[in-house]
Formats: C-alpha cells, structure tokens, sequence
C-alpha cells in the first residue's frame, strides 16, 4: 500500500473517532472506521517486511543489483568549536537526478558530543527471506556518548529517529562503553563491538540487541584472552568470528602518544572465536610487525576461511586462513615509512581501512598518514599484487585538488559499490587523533570523493566531477566518517 493511501485512511479514522466523541455517528459509521483502522494495521505490518527489501539471496545477486542511488554518512561536531549536534547526511548519488552529488537531507541528533563513528543495520543479507526482516533501521552510535540511535529510513531519501538507548541505560545494563562495530545477525538480533567497560577500561566486548531494539546482554560468553577490542567479522560456515585490537578508551581519547605503545596500552592481536560457544579459541600475536590491528575482513564468499587485517601503527596487511590444524596469518604488504621534515621519527603510513570487493578479487586499503589509497588483486591472497594507487593529500606534501578545494588529511574511511566499480573515501579518523595530526581538519571540514575503479584489469581514477564538501555545510565545518548504502554495501553484508 502506498504511502499515501496510508494517511488518508489515517486521517478519515481520526475524524470519525471525533466525531464518536460528540456522540453524532451512526453505528454502521463506526464499525466501518474499526474495519479501516484493522486493515490500516494489516497493511502497516504489511509494509514492514516489504517496504525495504534491500537485501540479496547470494553474493552473485548483490553484484548484479542496480548501482546506489543514496549514501548515508555521520557528519561530526564533536572535537571541533561548533556547539551542534552531530547529525546523519544524506547524499544523491543517483546519476539522473538533479542533486546528484549533493546533501540532500540532513538529521540531527537529539544531542551534542555523541561522536557518531561506524554503525550499520538491524538486518541485511544475512537474514535474506526470513518474513518481517528487512534492511530499514540503521543503528548509529556514538563513540563518546555511548548513545545508539535507531534510524528508521523507510523514506531512504528522508530517514527519521526512531528510538534513542541513552549511554547510561547502555553502561548499566551491560557494563560497557563506547560502541563500534555494528553487524545485523541471520537471528535477527543486532550485536555491537564495545570498546570499554563503563569506566573506558579495556577490555570490551560484545552485546546484543533484540529486534525491538532492547538490550538483551552480552554476545561472549566470557572474554578471556581478550586484550582490546575493536572490529569484529564473523563467518558462521566455519563456526567462527575474527576480531581485533585497538586500545582501550581511555587511551585513544587522549590522542596518540607513542610512549602509550611502549607501555603495552595498544594491541597486537587477533582474535578467533568459537562462533557458537561465544568464546575465544585461538588467538595469533602480530608482534611488532603487527601492531595496532584494525579493520577485519573475511571474504565474501560464505565458504572460504581467507581474510585480511590492517595493522595500523606497523603499516602491514595480514592474510589470515584456517590452516590444517589452526588459524594462521601471514604478513602480505608492507608500507615503508616516509621521513617528512619535522617529523622525530619515520612516518607510518598508518594503514586506518580496509574493503574487499564482493567477488573476493580486489584489496583497498587507505594510508591515512602518507595519504595514499592502494587497490591490490588478491586472487591469491598470499601474493597481492598492486595494481592502483592515487594520492589524496597525506603529511608528505603531496597536494590534491578536487573541482577547485585541496584535500586536507589523508584517506580514510573507504566504501566500495556493490558492483566493484565505485570507491568513495572521506578522511576523517577520530576528532582526538584529526586535531593531532591533521588540526586544519576543524576549520577546512571533510570530503566525500568518488574513485572510479577498473574491476576487470585493476586501475583507479579519481572522479574529477564528484565532490561533497563537509566544509561548506550550513553550521560550519563538519567531518564526515563511515559510508553506508541502504541497498547495501561491500562491509554491510554477510551470508551464511
């Protein structure tokens, strides 16, 4: 039923029920109103489970699927001298309409300092086919405030709030701080990826939410052999869940100190759990060669045991795989450090993102610091090969200029279509560590740009006509993080 259908039948229910009121309605009247309110509801469920059907049976059906035409991205306030609320951004990326390339709706938070970061949705692939679960409701937390939206994007070009789980309902009922990773699960439940404990200590851990968009409690049985937390991918075929390290709250909020690695206060481990036991089996220590492991990925294709981490700090790409009596990894790419006047000590690239095409062939990942982004053909995962790589700014003083405006920072987060064939990158990492390393960031804002991507032979482009500028938004500066399309996306989806 359409829409509008919807608020006529509304509107003629909420007339009548006045009317009753001032007792001037006949009886059959009323029970005609009784039958519309009844299949008002009917069709309301109804459209519950049809009206965002987003989501594909097979990896194969999601590549096919038509390009996106809308992307959702959090615009931060948090960390610079603009008092507003963090707010969502939606932008057209439909090719034949006239906004293209434009924010065309923006939905603030009911607060400020929430620190809006990487979320994702309360169902995708995973739940293809299961009746009343459908890609709609988009979870958004916020790092700092411990705060979980629940966005509704029934209309995807207007979403709305639709619920708000306070920070401290968070902290109390869990005993957890600061929200990350955001996975729907085929049960329907959603299960996030906690940084700290209440008071930002690590280690972390896991919860879940019910599909009422209720705390249940913990994912892990236990953390034990847990250090850190950080990103978590699982695949349910091989009974298991990969994830990884960063540091505790309390350390990262303070901006990076190298010292604090020396210390022991950031990781170097990944970890591999029993997927239904909810605990650790194994975990493999990166060493030195390894430090700071963020972004996890296993491939796309339900039945492979291959997957990659980025190590930030070391510069490193590890393969991981299920060996013939344990997980393994493998140290694939090494990214040298660059000397840059006034720097102490050799820049890291510091390798912050990391995406693979659904059909498991291409690499992408950023160089936050030296500011390039490199695409590698992973057929064989043990020997990725390079085959692209674009510089958009970075500390080394290489200047890109995109329609007229220089790109500030370095690449960051990273979002690949569907298809294979479009990259869109913003560049901000976390305000502590934006105003460390990249201060200009508060005053000049962020950027959304499009890399055109070669999906046969391997190559990148940088699309000279695609720019967002978060610089120029109506409350000042704003930076901009994750990248997310309600019809889906390469880190949305897991199938199982």
């Amino acid at each position: 039923m359409k829409k509008h259908d919807h608020e006529s039948r509304r509107i003629f229910v909420k007339a009548s029920s006045a009317t009753v009121a001032l007792g001037i309605i006949a009886p059959s009247v009323l029970r005609g109103a009784a039958l519309v309110r009844r299949q008002d509801e009917q069709d309301e469920a109804q459209d519950e489970s049809t009206c965002c059907d987003r989501s594909y049976a097979t990896v194969e059906d999601a590549i096919k699927s038509p390009p996106e035409t809308v992307a959702y991205v959090p615009a931060i306030y948090s960390g610079t001298e603009i008092n507003k609320p963090d707010y969502l951004a939606t932008i057209d990326l439909d090719e034949n309409s006239a906004t293209f390339g434009k924010i065309i709706h923006r939905l603030e938070m009911p607060n400020i300092g929430d620190e809006l970061h990487h979320f994702g949705w309360n169902a995708c692939s995973s739940c293809h086919g299961e009746e009343g679960k459908s890609r709609r409701f988009m979870v958004l937390p916020g790092l700092k405030s411990s705060r979980i939206h629940i966005v509704d994007t029934y209309d995807e070009r207007n979403p709305k709030i639709h619920k708000v789980i306070e920070g401290e309902e968070v902290k109390k009922k869990t005993g957890l701080s600061t929200p990350h990773t955001v996975h729907c699960l085929a049960s329907g439940e959603i299960m996030i990826s906690m940084l700290g404990d209440a008071d930002g200590n690590a280690p972390g851990g896991f919860i879940l939410l019910d599909e009422e968009f209720e705390i249940k409690g913990h994912w892990s049985n236990n953390t034990q052999g847990m250090n850190f937390n950080y990103d978590y991918w699982y695949q349910p075929r091989h009974n298991v869940m990969v994830s990884s390290e960063w540091a505790s709250p309390k350390t990262v909020a303070g901006g990076f100190k190298p010292e604090e690695v020396a210390a022991g206060k950031y990781g170097r481990h990944i970890h591999f759990w029993d997927w239904n036991e909810r605990k650790i089996n194994q975990s493999i220590d990166l060493g030195e060669e390894g430090m700071i492991p963020l972004e996890v990925r296993f491939h796309h294709n339900p039945d492979s045991t291959h997957g990659f981490v980025g190590a930030a700090l070391s510069s490193t790409m590890w393969h991981y795989f299920k060996g013939e009596k344990e997980w393994e990894a493998e140290k694939v790419i090494s990214v040298e450090p660059i000397e840059v006047d006034g720097w102490p000590f050799p820049v890291p690239g510091l390798i912050t993102d990391l995406v693979l095409s659904l059909n498991d062939r291409f690499l992408y990942f950023s160089n936050w610091l030296h500011g390039d982004l490199r695409q590698y053909d992973v057929s064989d995962p043990s020997n990725p090969k390079l085959t692209g790589q674009i510089w958009l700014g970075g500390v080394t003083g290489r200047e890109c200029r995109l329609k007229g405006k220089k790109l500030g920072g370095g690449p960051q987060m990273l979002q690949l279509s569907l298809d294979g064939k479009r990259l869109y990158v913003t560049n901000s990492l976390y305000s502590p560590w934006d105003n460390q390393f990249y201060p200009n960031m508060k005053s000049e804002g962020s950027y959304l740009a499009l890399i055109d991507c070669d999906n046969e032979n391997g190559g990148m482009k940088l699309n000279a006509d695609f720019l967002v500028d978060f610089g120029a938004e109506p409350n000042g500066p704003a930076r901009a993080h994750e990248i997310r399309f309600p019809t889906g996306d390469s880190t949305s989806d897991i199938w199982v």
